[in-house]
């Protein structure tokens, strides 16, 4: 049985050209061209990978990659994002909400095709609905507890920096902004300032004393100038 993937893009031109080259590989298609018919169809049906544009008419694909990584049917298949939007911020955003892979459009048939064929050569990743532990190496964090170990030995820390570690070990080798540990820490409504962006370094500062090391070195939380901070694990 040919493998499922749906295509939820609302250019009818390039979902045209899309599917032609996705049935030519093998591959049952099936399309939408907003979030509404694309939330219906991941109901309906099981696939081994999902296809989504951001900019979607009514249901945004940012939001509707929440809610399939919510739903309990589709929480596992793998998710590429397409869009016209190629900022490091979009990326991350994309990824941070559950993506695997992101598509910066225009991109070549042959370039796309390849992202997919990566994707269903991997095993499915397992990400269940919920998680009460994380582990990097040779760090661990109780998410109940919220209690943290490096090596075996509890470490103490902040409500703050045991908040950033988690977001540091769920997106491992990305690059997280300022802005996106303040959203993700202190909360969507939280106010913006440059000295709250200051206080995002003090907390890594810590944070580096607890965990590298030699914090004056850093290995694990590596400084990417002028955008923010990538974890290495």
């Amino acid at each position: 049985m040919a493998k499922k993937i749906l295509l939820v893009e609302d250019d009818k031109k390039l979902i045209s050209n899309l599917t032609e080259k996705l049935q030519a590989e093998g591959y049952a298609v099936y399309t939408a061209l907003d979030g509404e018919a694309g939330w219906t169809l991941v109901n309906e049906n099981d696939y081994r990978l999902i296809i989504l544009d951001i900019m979607l008419p009514g249901v945004d694909g940012i939001s509707l990659c929440r809610m399939i990584r919510n739903n309990p049917r589709s929480a596992d298949v793998p998710i590429i994002m397409l869009t016209a939007r190629g900022t490091e911020q979009d990326k991350i955003l994309g990824l941070e909400t559950g993506a695997d892979d992101y598509i910066v459009k225009p991109f070549g048939l042959g370039e796309f095709l390849s992202r997919v064929r990566v994707q269903m050569r991997r095993p499915t990743i397992k990400r269940g609905l919920k998680q009460d532990a994380l582990a990097s190496g040779d760090l661990r964090l109780d998410l109940t507890g919220r209690r943290a170990y490096k090596a075996g030995k509890e470490i103490k820390l902040s409500n703050k920096q045991f908040d950033i570690l988690s977001e540091f070990i769920r997106n491992s080798g990305a690059v997280l902004s300022r802005d996106l540990l303040i959203t993700k820490v202190w909360g969507e409504d939280y106010i913006i300032g440059e000295k709250d962006k200051r206080t995002v370094d003090v907390h890594i500062r810590w944070l580096r004393e607890k965990i590298e090391e030699d914090p004056s070195a850093p290995k694990r939380i590596s400084t990417v100038r002028g955008v923010g901070y990538r974890f290495e694990g």
